[in-house]
């Protein structure tokens, strides 16, 4: 018979594989991801965008690192793990290009104070530190937040002849009747007015819109390369399909079940899928780490009821677009999906209990 001290002198610790992947390794990956989508948006709005995007990248750190200094933390190894740039970067695709400076400093400061420190720091908050303050700005500064500019193509060189001949050329691909507003705003005034959704959009482009010839936020017009890079993304392994295929999935079957009930008051499911935050938020913040179950199941499920509640804000809200009160919405309920919803332990059945061992 083996000794309780026997048996335990001739246990070993179990193998484990090694991996290169890190923090900054991810984040700086992501922000590969997007980096074709938020430089087109760059080109098309100009200097204004430009320089608003450097404003708010270069607040966050500010901030990240007044935080860390006032926690006693080490600096400069959390400082440039990529976390508060990426936090930064994702906030200002969705703000709009020609919004005030002071939108992409205050929105850092509350992306970075409020959504990620106040909570303990990277792996701590509840909330997506992006979309929270996307939407605390949208609540608190209502016209700057909605505020859109032309499509006016940056150049380096050129005269000004040139310029104007190409910012003329771009502007007759974005139809006229949308110019005061985005797509989905656009659509959500007018449809208030009783008009038929077929006269408001007689001369929406679809092409326009994929392609990202469209007023809209920074980084999120172009829905070409936001789905590029998402799709790089899964290819990476740094996100699943579970995601973006529940979110994007729930929100084309919806659209196409009423659209088909009534084409006058309902748009179609491919307008929905390529207008707003939508492809943005399904890759590149619906599936961030800490504010989305651990499960694949739960991912289904948060991804799903994000499609819904976007649907539901895009539709009946008054809002025009509900992305983001969608995920801070989903993020407070992850708790509870991953409560419900857990892995099997291994060596447990699937309610949790050891498994019989045949004698």
């Amino acid at each position: 018979m083996i000794t309780y001290a026997k048996a335990a002198a001739k246990l070993r610790s179990g193998a484990h594989i090694g991996t290169k992947t890190s923090i900054s390794s991810i984040m700086g990956k992501v922000m590969l991801a997007i980096a074709p989508a938020t430089l087109f948006g760059l080109f098309c709005f100009g200097w204004p965008a430009i320089f608003l995007f450097i404003v708010t990248l270069s607040s966050a750190l500010f901030f990240e690192a007044c935080c860390l200094k006032l926690a006693g933390r080490p600096i400069k190894s959390t400082l440039f793990d990529g976390s508060a740039l990426l936090t930064a970067w994702l906030l200002a695709m969705t703000l709009p290009p020609f919004a005030p400076w002071w939108i992409g400093v205050v929105g850092s400061g509350f992306a970075i104070i409020l959504g990620k420190q106040v909570y303990g720091g990277l792996g701590q908050n509840l909330f997506n530190p992006a979309m929270l303050a996307r939407v605390a700005l949208l609540i608190s500064f209502p016209i700057e937040m909605t505020t859109w500019a032309n499509v006016s193509p940056l150049f380096f060189l050129g005269s000004p002849d040139i310029m104007e001949s190409w910012r003329i050329t771009f502007s007759s691909i974005v139809p006229d009747g949308i110019t005061g507003a985005t797509t989905l705003g656009y659509i959500k005034t007018e449809c208030s007015q009783n008009r038929l959704l077929s006269d408001i959009l007689k001369d929406y482009s679809a092409v326009a819109n994929f392609f990202g010839w469209t007023r809209g936020s920074l980084g999120e017009t172009s829905g070409v390369l936001l789905a590029g890079g998402g799709l790089w993304l899964m290819q990476q392994k740094i996100i699943t399909w579970h995601i973006p295929a529940s979110l994007l999935g729930t929100v084309f079957i919806l659209a196409s079940v009423f659209h088909v009930i009534d084409d006058s008051h309902y748009v179609s499911p491919f307008l929905h899928l390529n207008s707003g935050a939508m492809l943005c938020v399904a890759f590149f913040i619906a599936t961030d780490y800490v504010t989305s179950p651990n499960t694949p199941t739960g991912q289904l499920v948060f991804g799903t009821g994000c499609g819904l509640l976007i649907f539901v804000i895009r539709t009946w809200g008054a809002y025009p677009e509900g992305a983001g009160f969608a995920v801070l919405l989903m993020n407070a309920a992850t708790p509870l999906i991953d409560y419900y919803i857990k892995p099997r332990i291994y060596g447990r059945d699937r309610h949790g209990k050891p498994l019989e061992i045949n004698k």
